[in-house]
């Protein structure tokens, strides 16, 4: 049987965990990896540098999305440009994106912030097929799980997170193969609602009003303390001042 080739496209630790799990079983799974696109993000300092990774390995690094040769899958994970019709047509069996959120009810950016700010007791993480537009291809796995009452960003993240790399690992054997029943998005949408959320709405949600009640506070600081950004802030005289979480 003809070893398939997977293109890769990755970014953030989830995305450096999965390559690491695709290097380790490649063989087991009969792929080659041709290629990856990637990008360093600096609020991850000098760790899971994919593209060092890939160097490791004799795998190129492309320079853009237009470089991604003909394959069989393309896969992405947390990558930060959306494909267009050209770039999804190199995957002659498909293209498939790991997206940290339940789908169809949080596609797009800062899922994890707008589920706390939603008071959602349950979230996700679902496999795709890429399609043009903000995650909206078909949904072809997913794992739920309940989230925990008072609930703080990082905690969704990390539970997420986790939820995310055993999925990928668990089902990456059936991507490669083809065996999967796509679910059309449009048929969960009645059952889960569904939004798209854009980077830039961070900002917004972070500034806190003071003569918010006291729970709609609480959750707008739960909802985006994230460590190593930016933590939510109100304005005295248009000077910021931040919230910090205390333990005492």
């Amino acid at each position: 049987m003809n070893r398939k080739k997977l293109v890769f496209l990755g970014a953030k630790p989830i995305g450096y965990h999965c390559f690491e799990y695709l290097l380790a079983h490649k063989d087991e799974l009969n792929i080659d990896i041709p290629a990856i696109l990637t990008r360093k993000r600096k609020e991850f300092g000098g760790t899971h540098d994919l593209a060092a990774l890939a160097a490791q390995h004799n795998i190129p690094v492309l320079a853009s999305l237009d470089e991604i040769p003909d394959c069989d899958i393309i896969y992405s994970i947390q990558h930060h440009e959306i494909l267009k019709p050209q770039h999804i047509s190199k995957a002659q069996q498909a293209a498939v994106n790991l997206h940290m959120a339940p789908l169809p009810e949080y596609r797009g950016c800062n899922q994890f912030s707008f589920a706390i700010l939603d008071g959602k007791e349950e979230f996700g993480t679902t496999i795709h097929t890429i399609a043009p537009g903000v995650d909206n291809g078909d949904i072809l796995f997913q794992k739920r799980f309940p989230v925990p009452e008072n609930c703080w960003v990082n905690d969704l993240y990390e539970r997420t997170y986790d939820a995310s790399l055993r999925l990928f690992q668990q089902t990456l054997k059936h991507i490669i193969s083809g065996n999967y029943n796509p679910v059309p998005q449009a048929l969960l949408e009645t059952r889960y609602g569904t939004s798209t959320h854009y980077r830039k709405e961070i900002n917004i949600i972070k500034q806190i009003d003071l003569d918010w009640g006291r729970e709609k506070i609480e959750r707008h600081v739960r909802a985006t303390s994230m460590p190593g950004f930016e933590p939510p802030f109100f304005l005295i005289d248009g000077k910021k001042m931040y919230f910090s979480a205390s333990d005492s």
